[in-house]
């Protein structure tokens, strides 16, 4: 692992604890990561085996446990002191994690348990390469929700880019996808299904322009079924990026579909995801 990446993990692990009932946002701790908040929240899941949000609420109990044993402070203030805004919802979340209300905790006089913060590399089955990309213009659908379902968003588009005779001048597949699953609610999950068209082709809603940097790119290659990309994804972020040498770019990693799935069998579709890099 790089010593920058592990130095990171560190500093937002810190941040937290020190600032318990301060703003843990995403924003926030990706500003104290010195990366962007497109990437760090999957970099830190990947590499430490719990989302920034669970960090957060295990570190602010673990504080309240320790508080709780070592201080003989109201429960209502050991929870405006961890975050919470209320006794109600801090009791329900100590409970949840201990097994027992604060004030039994502080009568049983053990401290909580910590958690380790790294979680092992894993190992890399996947192929990574670097290469010089071109910038891309996209004609988008939104989509919201779980990612396994943007099939239905395809279709809608490639039925508008059908009607309105663009199909000749699609140059490409494009699936966006915002957040990572891991630690946004499918509900709340955010995604472009898309096509590549050139400059000149004019686009009218429901479509949506969208634009992809050039430049250089770290690319995976996944061959075999779409099940496959979580896998490779988190590859790319626990295996391939923390000793790569390499700086995310501000903006999201996107999978190129390069495969025909109306005539192409599962085990033989090939897609590249490919993670912008500074």
């Amino acid at each position: 692992m790089r010593p920058d990446f592990e130095q990171r993990i560190i500093r937002v692990t810190d941040y937290i604890f020190e600032n318990p009932n301060g703003d843990l946002s995403l924003k926030t701790l990706a500003g104290v990561a010195a990366m962007s908040p497109h990437h760090w929240h999957r970099v830190f899941s990947a590499m430490t085996g719990e989302t920034l949000a669970q960090a957060v609420r295990r570190i602010r109990l673990q504080r309240a446990s320790m508080l709780l044993v070592h201080q003989d402070l109201p429960v209502a203030e050991i929870a405006g002191l961890v975050g919470y805004p209320n006794t109600a919802s801090f009791s329900r979340a100590f409970a949840a994690r201990f097994g027992m209300a604060p004030l039994a905790f502080r009568r049983q006089g053990v401290a909580g348990p910590g958690n380790p913060r790294f979680r092992p590399p894993i190992r890399l089955t996947h192929r990574f390469e670097i290469r010089r990309l071109p910038a891309l213009r996209l004609a988008a659908l939104p989509h919201s929700g779980d990612y396994n379902r943007i099939d239905r968003v395809f279709e809608t588009l490639f039925g508008i880019a059908i009607a309105r005779g663009l199909m000749p001048e699609v140059r490409g597949t494009i699936g966006v996808f915002h957040d990572d699953p891991a630690v946004t609610p499918f509900a709340e999950l955010s995604s472009h299904a898309a096509v590549i068209l050139g400059e000149h082709v004019p686009l009218s809603d429901p479509l949506e322009e969208l634009h992809l940097p050039g430049g250089r790119h770290v690319v995976v290659t996944v061959t075999g079924p779409f099940s496959g990309l979580a896998e490779a994804y988190d590859q790319l972020f626990n295996g391939w990026l923390p000793d790569s040498g390499e700086e995310p770019a501000d903006s999201p990693a996107y999978i190129a579909y390069l495969s025909n799935i109306a005539t192409t069998a599962p085990r033989d579709l090939v897609n590249e995801i490919r993670l912008p890099l500074a």
